[in-house]
């Protein structure tokens, strides 16, 4: 396990032991219980959705028999009174809500609230959680029934995959080199960021890897004999990522740089670096993708995982093999990528009949 991923790993289990404390104390069996086949990410994305689901159905707005009592002293007894009225009443109360939050400037508490409003596939991504926590204490035999199995899901509708082609893979590049669209106060960082931003543009579009996987990239895990990139994939698993020459040689300018440069404690490990000296944040990345997409294509919202997208159906169309990117992607199911790229499955129908001749020429 690389340093940035072990850092990782402390941060998100401090997350989710946040989220825990402000939880029923039975959601703690839960959540042992699924530790072993989910990743911790999952994890802290379920206490999150729980936390919102028995605040609302405490709360003075709700309709639920269990309005005005305290979430973190319900029982499991109290989870058996949960109906499908309630579980309904919550999807609604997700197409628009606020949220109180805290911070502490100068040592004094300040209290604010948010708006918050969700998408089709974010109200069923949160009945899914409720589906998982009833589906776990059915199996345990500690309740009978499960509400969440009737509630009719959210109709999630198909999203065409957002990626660039070809000529604006190029046109994209070359603003990343040249930096000729951005505006003079851009143009003074464009100075000394663009070598590491073509290495980290080139690279994701070379090789498809998630955004975790780039930042968390360490100067130990390039091997330029390989021809390869060693990253940590979903679930914490290791896996090689293989590029060509367009990428070694972007790499290769910018481990020029890089070495000539002395990083903060702790950080000295890290391949990619802030103007702070410090590993990049997916942030810094998703601004600096956004940054020079908009110069070359203003009719698409490019991010760091659009260029995933990229390079996916690039690779799909030229094997017409799903396995093969389903592998290199990373994807655990090759379901997941099938969805994604089922459009392009048509593509490949449609050229099927060109090859059929009923009468000959």
């Amino acid at each position: 396990m690389s340093e940035y991923t072990e850092i990782l790993r402390k941060v998100y289990t401090l997350r989710l032991r946040k989220y825990l404390n402000e939880l029923p104390d039975f959601c703690d069996e839960f959540f042992r219980g699924i530790q072993s086949r989910t990743t911790i990410r999952t994890r802290i994305n379920y206490a999150y959705d729980l936390e919102l689901f028995f605040g609302f159905i405490t709360s003075l707005e709700s309709e639920c028999s269990l309005a005005g009592k305290d979430k973190e002293r319900l029982t499991i007894e109290d989870f058996k009174a949960i109906t499908v009225d309630d579980l309904e009443e919550f999807i609604d109360y997700l197409s628009f809500y606020t949220k109180q939050y805290t911070k502490y400037p100068d040592d004094i508490e300040v209290n604010y609230y948010l708006e918050h409003q969700n998408a089709e596939s974010a109200k069923a991504r949160k009945i899914c959680t409720i589906n998982a926590i009833f589906s776990y204490f059915i199996k345990k035999r500690k309740i009978e029934v499960n509400p969440a199995s009737f509630v009719e899901r959210p109709k999630i509708r198909k999203k065409n995959i957002t990626r660039l082609e070809a000529d604006e893979v190029a046109r994209l590049l070359d603003e990343v080199e040249s930096g000729g669209e951005l505006n003079q106060w851009q143009k003074n960082y464009h100075e000394k960021t663009k070598v590491r931003d073509l290495a980290i543009i080139t690279l994701m579009l070379g090789t498809g890897m998630r955004l975790s996987e780039c930042i968390g990239i360490d100067i130990s895990h390039i091997d330029f004999q390989l021809m390869g990139v060693k990253v940590t994939r979903k679930g914490g698993n290791e896996s090689i990522l293989y590029f060509g020459d367009e990428v070694m040689d972007a790499l290769e300018l910018y481990l020029e740089e890089r070495r000539l440069i002395t990083p903060l404690a702790g950080h000295e490990n890290a391949l990619f670096l802030s103007l702070q000296k410090r590993r990049i944040t997916d942030r810094a990345v998703q601004n600096l993708v956004k940054k020079y997409a908009r110069l070359i294509t203003g009719a698409k919202n490019i991010s760091p995982h659009k260029l995933r997208s990229t390079f996916g159906t690039t690779l799909y169309r030229e094997t017409g093999d799903i396995y093969l990117v389903a592998e290199v992607l990373g994807h655990a199911d090759v379901n997941t990528t099938k969805k994604h790229y089922a459009a392009i499955d048509e593509e490949h129908k449609l050229k099927a009949t060109k090859y059929i001749k009923l009468r000959g020429e």
